[in-house]
């Protein structure tokens, strides 16, 4: 299997539709949310939008970077979640989440194979591989997150 396949199945894996790492996925794990449980805050945690959004950020601006754009995206903007309100604005935000993960896992598996040790952006970044690798890694750990508050969450009946 080339690595562009591999990679791009584990980027599938942990967004859409694979259980062999965490037996979930975000679509999965979103799917069952409603709207007000993906706005409720548990303690200081970070709810479950916030997290959203924070993952589809990195995925959108490393998306810029593929497609031929600068790297924007910043850290202290990660959390900057727009309010959630309604059904349509969470359903909005999972949606683009699912589309860009997607968008994403087709870019891996369209990279030709030197790509993957290319500089990414700049040297202090180091190369594509890396960078991918850690959008899976930070993914992860983020979906554990959301397994968690989900269960805290429906633990209060809300």
């Amino acid at each position: 299997m080339k690595k562009s396949d591999f990679i791009a199945n584990r980027l599938r894996e942990i967004f859409l539709n694979g259980y062999w790492i965490a037996n979930t996925n975000y679509r999965d794990q979103l799917k069952s949310i409603n709207w007000k449980q993906a706005v409720h805050q548990v303690g200081d945690l970070n709810t479950i939008a916030a997290l959203t959004y924070h993952i589809n950020y990195y995925l959108a601006g490393i998306l810029t970077v593929f497609n031929g754009g600068l790297l924007e995206i910043k850290d202290q903007y990660s959390f900057d979640l727009p309010p959630i309100h309604s059904a349509a604005d969470w359903n909005k935000l999972a949606a683009e989440l699912f589309n860009n993960a997607s968008v994403f896992a087709i870019a891996v598996e369209n990279m030709k194979e030197e790509k993957f040790d290319e500089v990414f952006v700049n040297e202090k970044y180091g190369t594509y591989l890396r960078n991918i690798e850690a959008v899976i890694e930070h993914s992860y750990y983020h979906l554990g997150q959301i397994v968690l508050i989900k269960k805290l969450i429906l633990a209060t009946g809300k």
